[in-house]
This record gives C-alpha cells, sequence and structure tokens, in this order.
C-alpha cells in the first residue's frame, strides 16, 4: 500500500497500535514506510520506552523531566544493552535491528510463587535449562539459605517494580545471568545479596535495600536502573563494569567502593561492555559562552555568592577603560572615599615637607612664558635604559594594547581545547578501565564513591548531594571524573590522597563545607575546566606534597581562598579564573610552593595572591585586577618569585608586603591601584591576625608533622625558586604608576633592594621611606611625573640612592631627613628643589646631575650635615643662587661642585651623555647626542651665587 493513500497523520494514528515485531517489519516495507516509522518518536516510540517494565525514563534519576533527543534512539540502547548477557554463547547473537530477540530452542518460561510451578527459587533453579526465564510471581519470597546460581538464567519479577521481593543471598556461579524488575532485601544470615567472583551479572530495573553486592575479577556486571537504599557495591580488581542511571540513597559507608588494580584476566562480557560504553559516550560539548555559571539558587550558594558576574576583563582605549566593567563600578563607588584619604595624606606631606620660602624669580612667570622657559631650559632624558618601558606606560594606546594581548591570552580554554593540546588528559578522558558509572544520583548518605589500593574508575554526568564526601580517591588509584554537579557535602566534595591521580574535568563543584577539591600526600591529578564556586572554605586545597595540574578552571566566591597551597604542597596553577572570592584569590602558606602562571585573579574581597609563612611560590604573567583589597600580600615570612605579572586597579595597595619576607618581585606591570603600588611594612604579622582562618577546622596536623621532612627531589629540579639563596628582598624590573599614593612606600625594619623600576605619574611620592633601621639601596630607577617628591625619605632612615633618573616630579626631586648617600644620580627637570636636606640629615651627596626647573638645585635645612661634593649642576628658571647651603651645621662639607648656567638658547641634549641619561643600565642603548644641527655646543659658563663654605667652590668653563 503507497503511503500518500492516506495522509501522514491518519498513518501514525493507525501504527501508533502497533508492537514492536510489527513496527520492525513495517520499517523494512521501503524508505517511506521507514521514515514514517521513524516519525512516530515522540509519540509511539516514547510509549514503548516508558511502558516497558525493565527500564525507566532515559534521563533517571537526575533529569526525569528531560525529554531525550530520540525516545527510539534510547528505546534501542536499553533493549540491545539488556541482551548483553546472552552473548556469550555462538547461537544467540543480538539482531542490530529491532526484529524479535532469536530465542534459543527450548527455552523455557519457569513460574515461581504460590500459583506458580515452583514455589521457591531454589527449586526453581534446580529444575532449569541454561537460558530459561524465571519469572517470580508477586509477592515475598524468602530462601533460607544461600542460593548458588550454577546455571546461566534470566530472573524476571511480574508486575510493577516493588510487587516482587527477594530475600535472599545468592552465589553466582555460572557464566552470565539477568536479574530484572525485583526488590532484594537480605536474608537474616548475610548482608551480601548477590556474588560473583568469575561470571557476568546484569541487574535491570531493581530496588536493593539494606545490603551489598560483592563482584570479584574475573568477574563483572552492568547495573542499570537500580536504586541502592542503605546498600552498596563493592567492585575487586575490575577489568571493566558498567553502572547507569542509578541511585544511591542513604549509604552508611562508601555507596560504591572500588578496590584493586583492574585486573588482566578479562571475562567474556568486556568487550560486549566496551563497546556499549563507547556507543553511549557523550561527546564533549563546548562550554556556554554567556560566561560564568550562576551559583545553584538554593541553600548556602544564594547565601554566599548572591549574583555571580562575569569575570572578563573590557580593555578600552583610555587608561581609565582599562578595569573590567564591574571593577570599573566598583571603584567609582569608592571614589569619595579615596579622595579624601588622598586629600589627608597630601596635607600630612606638606606638614612634614615644609616648602621653601624664596623670592625665586620663576614666582613672577606668566602661565603664557611657562612653554617658552620649559624649552629654554629642559634637559632631554629620554634615552636612558628604561625609556622603552617608560614610554608603554605613558602611552594609552600602547598599554590597551597590552592588555588586550593579555586579556587574550589568558582567555579560559574549553575543554575540547584542552583536550587537543594534552595528550595524557586526552588518553584518560577517552579510556574505558575500571569501573564506568554514568548519570547516577548519590544523596543523603556518607560517601559517594571510594577508590583505594590502585583502583580505577571513570565517572561521568553524575550528580552527588548531600553527602559527607563524593569521592575519595587514595594509594595509587586512578579517577576520571566528566560532567559531574557535586555539591552540599559535609567535607571536600574530591578528596585525592596517598599518590592518586586521574581527571578531575568540567564538574560543577559547588557549595560544598569544606574543599572542593582536596589534594594532599602526593596525589597528582590533572583538574581542568571545572567550575568550583560558593564553598564554605576554599574551592582547592593541595596539601602535604600534594601536587597537581590545575588548570583553565573558574574559581569564584568561596568563602575562603580560591585555591589555598600549603605545607609543601607543590601544584602547577595555570589559565585559571579566579574570582568573587570572599577572601584571597591564591593563598600560598606554610612552606606552600607551586607554580602559578596566566591566570586572572580579580574582583576577590582580599588579597588577590596571599604569601605568607614560608610560602614560595612562582608567580608568572598573572593578571591580578579589580580585587577590593591589595593585588598581593606577602606577609610574615613569605617568599616567592613574582614576576611579569599585571596587577591592576585594586582598591588597596598593587603589592603589599612585610618586612620579614624574601620576595623577589620583579618585571610586574602595578598600575591604577587605589593606594600604594607596592608597600612594605614592619608590622609585626602574627598568626593569629591571619583571618582568612584558612584550614580552622580541617585536619593538617599529619601535614604539618610532615612539613618539616625533605622535600620531593623530582620537584626541586624543575623549582629555582626552592634553591636561590634570597637574603634582602628585591623589587627589581617593575613598572609602577598611576597609583593613588606613593608608587613604592617602605616602613622596613629589614633591608631592601629596589633595582631598575619604573617609577611614574603616581599621586603621592614616587618613593617613600618613612622607617629603615637597615640599609634600603635605591638604585638605576626611573622616577617620574610623580605629584609630589620623586624620593622622601625620613628622619632615622638609611638609604643608598644610586644611578636614579629622577624627573619631572610635581615637588622636590629628593627631600631626605635620613643618613645614607646619595650618588651618581640625575634628579632634573622637577617642578621645586632638585635636592633639599632638612632637620638632622646626614647624607653624602656626590656625583649627581641636579637641575631644579623653578627652584635650588640643592637645599641644606636646619641641623642637615654630612658631605656634598662633585655635583653637577645645571640652572633653572631661577635667577637667584642656584646651591643655597642654609644649614647651620659646622660639619655640613660643600665642595667642588659644577654649577652651570646658561648664557644663550641651544639644543641641550648633550647634557646628559657622558654618561647618559640615567638610570644606566647594562645592556641598555641610550640614544645619540649629537645636536640636531650636527654642530656641538661652543661653551657653557657656569658661576657661584651666595655664600660659600671654607673649602670654597670651583668656577670654570666647559670647552
Amino acid at each position: 500500500m503507497e503511503v500518500s493513500g492516506l495522509p501522514v497523520e491518519l498513518w501514525q494514528l493507525i501504527l501508533s497500535y502497533l508492537r514492536l515485531p510489527d513496527l520492525g517489519r513495517c520499517s523494512l516495507v521501503c524508505k517511506a514506510w521507514y521514515e514514517l516509522v521513524l516519525s512516530l518518536d515522540k509519540t509511539r516510540w516514547r510509549q514503548l520506552c516508558l511502558g516497558c517494565l525493565e527500564h525507566r525514563h532515559p534521563n533517571w534519576p537526575n533529569q526525569p523531566s528531560v525529554e531525550p533527543r530520540s525516545w527510539r534512539e534510547a528505546f534501542k540502547q536499553h533493549y540491545l544493552a539488556s541482551k548483553t548477557w546472552t552473548k556469550n554463547t555462538q547461537d544467540l547473537e543480538s539482531s542490530n535491528c529491532l526484529s524479535l530477540f532469536r530465542r534459543r530452542k527450548g527455552r523455557r518460561q519457569l513460574c515461581v510463587g504460590a500459583a506458580g510451578e515452583f514455589s521457591s527459587l531454589r527449586a526453581a533453579l534446580a529444575a532449569a535449562s541454561p537460558y530459561d526465564c524465571l519469572v517470580l510471581l508477586p509477592g515475598v519470597h524468602e530462601e533460607q539459605g544461600e542460593v548458588l546460581l550454577k546455571v546461566p538464567v534470566e530472573v524476571v519479577g511480574q508486575g510493577n517494580l516493588g510487587d516482587v521481593a527477594l530475600l535472599a543471598s545468592i552465589d553466582q556461579h555460572c557464566p552470565t545471568a539477568r536479574l530484572c524488575n525485583m526488590v532484594f532485601m537480605p536474608a537474616r544470615f548475610t548482608s551480601v545479596l548477590y556474588k560473583t567472583t568469575s561470571g557476568y551479572v546484569q541487574f535491570d530495573n531493581c530496588n536493593f535495600e539494606s545490603g551489598q553486592l560483592q563482584i570479584h575479577a574475573p568477574g563483572t556486571c552492568q547495573v542499570k536502573f537500580c536504586t541502592f537504599s542503605q546498600s552498596s557495591i563493592h567492585l575487586r580488581s575490575m577489568a571493566l563494569c558498567v553502572l547507569e542511571n542509578c541511585e544511591f540513597t542513604g549509604s552508611e559507608n562508601a555507596s560504591v567502593t572500588v578496590e584493586g588494580c583492574p585486573s588482566s584476566d578479562r571475562n567474556w562480557a568486556c568487550k560486549h561492555l566496551a563497546v556499549l560504553a563507547k556507543s553511549c559516550t557523550p561527546s564533549m560539548q563546548e562550554p556556554d559562552p554567556a560566561g560564568c555559571p550562576t551559583a545553584k539558587q538554593d541553600g548556602w550558594g544564594e547565601s554566599l555568592l548572591g549574583p555571580v558576574r562575569t569575570c572578563e576583563i573590557v580593555v578600552g582605549e583610555e587608561q581609565s577603560s582599562f578595569l573590567s566593567a564591574v571593577g570599573a563600578r566598583a571603584l567609582l563607588g569608592s571614589a569619595q572615599e579615596d579622595t579624601e584619604f588622598r586629600e589627608n595624606l597630601q596635607a600630612a606631606k606638606e606638614e612634614e615637607c615644609p616648602a621653601l620660602n624664596s623670592n625665586s624669580s620663576d614666582s613672577d612667570l606668566h602661565s603664557d612664558d611657562e612653554e617658552d622657559a620649559q624649552a629654554v631650559y629642559k634637559l632631554p632624558y629620554q634615552a636612558h635604559s628604561l625609556s622603552h618601558t617608560l614610554a608603554d606606560v605613558t602611552h594609552s594606546r600602547l598599554q590597551s594594547n597590552r592588555l588586550h594581548a593579555l586579556q587574550r591570552d589568558l582567555k579560559l580554554k574549553s575543554l575540547q581545547q584542552e583536550l587537543q593540546q594534552d595528550k595524557e588528559a586526552q588518553s584518560l578522558a577517552n579510556s574505558l578501565q575500571g569501573c564506568i558509572i554514568r548519570q547516577c544520583l548519590f544523596r543523603d548518605g556518607k560517601g559517594g564513591i571510594f577508590i583505594y589500593a590502585q583502583g580505577q574508575a571513570k565517572l561521568e554526568g553524575s550528580i552527588f548531594r548531600d553527602l559527607t564526601y563524593a569521592v575519595r580517591c587514595i594509594q595509587n588509584s586512578k579517577v576520571i571524573m566528566l560532567r559531574n554537579d557535586i555539591h552540599h557535602c559535609k567535607a571536600s566534595g574530591i578528596f585525592l590522597r596517598l599518590s592518586a591521580g586521574g581527571l578531575i574535568a568540567d564538574n560543577n563543584i559547588h557549595s560544598n563545607c569544606e574543599a572542593g577539591v582536596d589534594i594532599r600526600k602526593g596525589a597528582n591529578p590533572l583538574v581542568l575546566c571545572n567550575k568550583i564556586h560558593s564553598g564554605l572554605r576554599s574551592g582547592i586545597v593541595v596539601v602535604g606534597n600534594g601536587k597537581g595540574i590545575i588548570r583553565s578552571n573558574q574559581i569564584y566566591g568561596n568563602k575562603e581562598a580560591g585555591i589555598y597551597i600549603l605545607y609543601n604542597g607543590n601544584p602547577a596553577v595555570s589559565g585559571n579564573h579566579i574570582f568573587q572570592g570572599l577572601a584571597a584569590g591564591i593563598a600560598v602558606n606554610e612552606n606552600g610552593r607551586g607554580q602559578i602562571t596566566g591566570n586572572i585573579i580579580c574582583e576577590n574581597q582580599w588579597g588577590g595572591v596571599d604569601i605568607r609563612h614560608g610560602g614560595d611560590p612562582v608567580l608568572r604573567n598573572n593578571l591580578i585586577s579589580c580585587g577590593y583589597s591589595d593585588g598581593m600580600v606577602v606577609g610574615e615570612h613569605g617568599k616567592g618569585l613574582i614576576e611579569g605579572n599585571v596587577i591592576y586597579g585594586n582598591k588597596g595597595c598593587g603589592v603589599w608586603m612585610m618586612s620579614s619576607s624574601l620576595p623577589h618581585l620583579i618585571n610586574n606591570e602595578i598600575s591604577h591601584n587605589s593606594i600604594y603600588g607596592v608597600a612594605v611594612f614592619c608590622r609585626k604579622d602574627h598568626a593569629a591576625d591571619y583571618s582568612h582562618g584558612q584550614g580552622r577546622s580541617e585536619s593538617f596536623q599529619e601535614e604539618r608533622e610532615g612539613a618539616g621532612g625533605e622535600n620531593d627531589s623530582d620537584s626541586e629540579e624543575d623549582y629555582p625558586a626552592a634553591q636561590r639563596p634570597i637574603s634582602v628582598a628585591l623589587v627589581e624590573l617593575n613598572s609602577i604608576n598611576h597609583n593613588g599614593a606613593a608608587g613604592l612606600h617602605v616602613k622596613s625594619s629589614e633591608a631592601l633592594n629596589i633595582i631598575a623600576n619604573v617609577i611614574h605619574a603616581n599621586c603621592d611620592d614616587g618613593v617613600t621611606v618613612l622607617q629603615s633601621s637597615q640599609l634600603t639601596c635605591i638604585a638605576n630607577n626611573s622616577i617620574s611625573c610623580n605629584s609630589r617628591e620623586g624620593v622622601l625619605v625620613e628622619a632615622e632612615c638609611q638609604v643608598e640612592l644610586r644611578g636614579n633618573g629622577i624627573y619631572e616630579n610635581s615637588s622636590h626631586g629628593i627631600v631626605s631627613k635620613g643618613e645614607g648617600v646619595i650618588a651618581e644620580n640625575d634628579i632634573i627637570g622637577n617642578h621645586r628643589c632638585g635636592l633639599q636636606l632638612l632637620q638632622a640629615a646626614d647624607m653624602k651627596v656626590t656625583k649627581n646631575r641636579i637641575q631644579s626647573f623653578r627652584d635650588y638645585g640643592i637645599a641644606l635645612f636646619d641641623e642637615a650635615k654630612g658631605l656634598v661634593q662633585e655635583n653637577l649642576i645645571f640652572q633653572g628658571t631661577s635667577k637667584k643662587s642656584i646651591l643655597r647651603p642654609m644649614s647651620n651645621a659646622e660639619d655640613c662639607i660643600i665642595q667642588n661642585n659644577v654649577l652651570l648656567t646658561f648664557k644663550k638658547r641651544f639644543d641641550m641634549e648633550c647634557m646628559l651623555i657622558n654618561p647618559p641619561a640615567r638610570p644606566h643600565i647594562e645592556g641598555g642603548a641610550p640614544e645619540s647626542c649629537t645636536a640636531a644641527d650636527g654642530q656641538r655646543v661652543s661653551s657653557i659658563t657656569t658661576r657661584v651665587d651666595g655664600g660659600c663654605h671654607n673649602h670654597g667652590s670651583i668656577f670654570c668653563t666647559i670647552l
């Protein structure tokens, strides 16, 4: 009959009454009939799938309200899976089509029950032939002793699930069996419901209550659409078994225990289970491009996190737009507070540094003449060794391009991209060995899955909730977790220790009472592309020589540190987005280490990175931005190599350091932070003051005791920071610019080296040294265009300033009340004095080149003393004395200084040529210093005005 003879709707109505075999025959008639049968997906195929007593909804128990993509395909998979137990014989191969099951000749159906042929299961098994079907009639079937299953049979409960209850302990001795549609309860004499040590067993649509399944290699099993109530499965040395669409509730211990290395002695069913597992493997899908997920709107997630915002950094063309949209709003909200802070700070500095009350002629200059005066007296300094770095921070487009490139490089990778680049992760994701657990629900019990003694398990698409822990993997075991949901655990969600490993990828781990992932004692997993959020403690904890590769995760909204490393934990942390935490983004404590590279750490309530108490990590190329406190905190006895990071737009300091710490801060971009760029304090930082509260209830006693032992020799070879000898904190080659207070604020009781930094356009002093009981060395820095002094040194501070370029600061170049050395600096173009010595300053000032645009080159006040000699002082716009000693101290020696005044206008590039403009760092490439017309300057006449010291000064002419 032609299909076109009737409307399609009428055909669909007719075909909806056909049984499964008849549908199969109709689909074989022709292509039109085949397509017509396929069109019944949401009608007849749905009825067949849901009406089968051996199956449940394809997405049960996790998403029973979500329809599958194809009901026909789901029914086909269920049907083929239910016939796996028959594939151990040659004459019972299942057909690939959905036609009749080819039954074995003589296969019988034996009824067990009060109205059946046999009164007990034991009697029916004694009379059964291989592959017979034993039907248990509705009722309770109880066996007094252990039942031995010696022939392959199928045991099916009649009626709906729950109508048949079997109280027995079954020991399988045959190669294959299937049990379906029954409630298993333990016999009075044992809690073991079923066990096998050699054969294959298949459970479909069963309930297990208060008992245990024991499957030992080379035996194996397939369990599907089953419920375990206060029951568990123990799998030993399993080569391959499959648990799908099962629900585990109320377990007193682990719901599934996987013990022992996968056996090399493989059961006949393993190859069929492997084919079935591969056919059901879900594809690796790209993550939702909408951004970070919102927290679950239930329980703790909502109360901790509230609305979750994106962590993407929006970069604009102007400097003010480099913050993320959210971060910008947050900073604007506190603009009034920051303004008040800066005004108070400015007033305090005015009191500390009294203005020079002079009658110099530049005070009478009109604003219209300012530009001409600058053209005459300005000494170009742009050719110094750090000029290329200075160009990046002064040119908004260059800085914008750099942040654009950084954001692009740090873009979060999808799991598919990670697997393409990491062959080890790809191999783990595709492996089929041990216990395969898919689309299961573990809830309201003590434990989910326990893997030990080299066991191996693969978990996909399952939900773990309201347990003590979800997964515990120890003793060289391996766990592979893909696309699971783990939340509201009373302890850590995933716990790995004792050299455990594996792959934890694309999971949603949230709202757990302890860490989302806990890695200890040599465990070394791959943690990729997870969402770890809304935890009551840290997101990830790495403790006690734990390792691991933590990459491309979104870690946000946790109550404590997003990643917490301590007691010699040494993970590789890269490419993660760590944001909106209620404490630090990353905390490294108690001799923790780690390679922390290429992460975006933003919008955290406390420091983006917190290092203290022996923490010694390597931090490279991270973006630490928009935090509500300091960008980075290096607390008491903190260490580490901090290199190549961008620390931007934080509401506190860019970097806050304790003077007792020994970090190496090198080549970082520290800019647009609301307070100091880098601050060094000497306040005693007791452990009790560490209000992160990390580990207050977690058990770290074993790790604490083992922390003093030897480190892993293999990790030492890959960790140069652990071997480098550092005795003085070092701030080197950083760009510290556009911060809300001083670029570098020092209040230290320890020695400090500040070398070759660009300190530019900060809203207060370039460098402020308020306390320095040991020597602070400030060498080869470019300190320019800051809103107040270039360098301020308070009383009783020990400072060595050498080889710096201090240019065009809005107040004095250097103001010192302390003691030390100021040698070989270029102090040029500052708006007030080049160098001012106050109170009881005791400085040796030698071989500097000094010019103040409007004021004195060098001014001495009060009881300032020391040695001022062999300095080259250029005239500014002031027509009064260039060097004006005002100190009354008799031991202040001023001698052999060269004072230069200009008689006519000419090109001034040659004035900073021998040596070139400072800072002059070995390997720098200063530009040529010839005049624009190719001619040399003929002469500069010099003179001295004002009072002279008893040693006098030298009049000279430079030809």
